[in-house]
């Protein structure tokens, strides 16, 4: 490597290396330790470094923790796919339908984005609530004797909040990638005797599919480990697995047995993450 290849490529290569310490500092070295913790033991008050599989084996036979992992994955897929079909459509809406009103309806949806995300999770407290605005509305209507409770705290309340809050990422990347699609394509099917629904499945489809599993794969991996939605919303029976592993590093003082946990969280999604790629890549056509 001689010193004029590194002079011509002194930028690229700045580049390189700040993404490779980002990338250290933010991902490798913070999941190696919780990697290296998992395998330890606790004792009392103390952690005592060892390489046991304990924490795992107790995180896997536990029932507590095996619900907790499957309610966090059937609100996640069903956030997923819900804000999946909605953000498609939305998108291809402003995509190819809105005229005048693309501007405002772009900037409406991405109003939500400049508020915090507490206070996004905790309106949905209020709308949902006994006392909040859907019971107050249908009892002032006469609708209702009483407030209905099921509304809120539950899995179908998590799931409405988090929709809500994640459809952005999914609408917005579907949005650029239907923008960028050349509208000759579309003539061309067109002209060549295609219905639109055909146009759509073979043309429009598969060249946002990429942008569409994208979005896919950000609100799984959000939904799976959010912990300020389901502490607001979510009952006594919908555990989530972040609360878990939240109160393992706080009141349970067990970072070991948390670690191995969030471990085991990183595992799941990093599988069903490949399952998402590998069917959109399959949908697309290999379309990237």
């Amino acid at each position: 490597m001689s010193p004029g290849w590194l002079a011509r490529n002194w930028i690229a290569l700045s580049c390189a290396a700040a993404v490779v310490l980002y990338i250290a500092a933010t991902l490798l070295a913070p999941y190696s330790h919780i990697g290296v913790y998992s395998f330890w033991e606790k004792e009392m008050y103390a952690f005592e470094p060892a390489l046991s599989l304990d924490n795992y084996a107790r995180a896997l036979t536990n029932d507590l923790y095996r619900k907790a992992v499957m309610n966090s994955g059937i609100v996640a897929l069903s956030v997923t796919l819900t804000t999946a079909l909605l953000g498609y459509l939305l998108a291809y809406y402003l995509a190819f339908h809105a005229t005048r009103w693309r501007t405002l309806l772009f900037f409406l949806l991405i109003v939500p984005l400049w508020t915090s995300f507490l206070l996004r999770a905790y309106i949905w407290k209020i709308i949902l609530g006994r006392n909040g605005i859907i019971n107050s509305w249908m009892m002032d209507l006469g609708l209702l004797d009483e407030p209905l409770s099921f509304l809120l705290y539950s899995k179908g309340s998590i799931t409405l909040a988090l929709v809500y809050i994640f459809l952005p990422f999914v609408a917005l990347p579907v949005y650029a990638a239907l923008e960028k699609i050349p509208r000759s394509y579309i003539e061309a099917s067109t002209d060549l005797g295609a219905p639109s629904a055909s146009t759509f499945r073979h043309v429009i489809l598969p060249l946002s599919m990429p942008a569409l599993t994208a979005g896919c794969t950000i609100v799984f991996c959000l939904s799976f480990g959010d912990f300020i939605t389901p502490a607001l919303l979510g009952g006594t029976g919908d555990l989530m697995i972040a609360s878990v592993i939240i109160s393992q590093f706080g009141s349970a003082y067990d970072w070991p047995f948390g670690s191995a946990l969030a471990m085991l969280v990183l595992f799941v999604v990093l599988a069903l993450v490949f399952v998402l790629r590998r069917l959109g890549r399959a949908a697309s056509g290999g379309v990237e």
